[in-house]
């Protein structure tokens, strides 16, 4: 499941990059297109890492649910708030962004909780 999680995000990161650079950019001024492109960085940078991270896991056998889940809900929550406030969405998206980057924090910090103690 993770795995094909990583590949539908890594998608959806290309995706909304190349909507961002192509569509929105007459559409947005500087400022929502700096947001839209923070938004597309770490969603790409996380779903790769989320692939990553799945792929340790298959490799160590060792549990990497928490990480994944946290990668995924950051990408969610981060991105997924910068993108709709880029568009013009309601302010109250904007205590959101900072829970996804916790996400992102949790995700690494509990990636290094698991890899304790492995060989690699």
């Amino acid at each position: 499941m993770w795995i094909s999680t990583a590949s539908l995000l890594g998608a959806a990161g290309v995706a909304l990059g190349a909507f961002g650079a192509h569509a929105l950019k007459a559409r947005l001024d500087a400022q929502q297109l700096q947001t839209w492109s923070t938004a597309v960085e770490y969603h790409l940078v996380h779903a790769v890492a989320l692939l990553a991270v799945v792929l340790w896991g298959n490799a160590t056998g060792r549990s990497v649910q928490p990480s994944a889940a946290l990668f995924t809900a950051g990408i969610l929550a981060f991105s997924g708030s910068l993108y709709a406030l880029a568009l013009g969405g309601p302010r109250w998206l904007g205590p959101i962004t900072p829970l996804g980057g916790l996400c992102f924090v949790g995700g690494w910090i509990s990636l290094a909780w698991f890899a304790r103690g492995s060989a690699s």
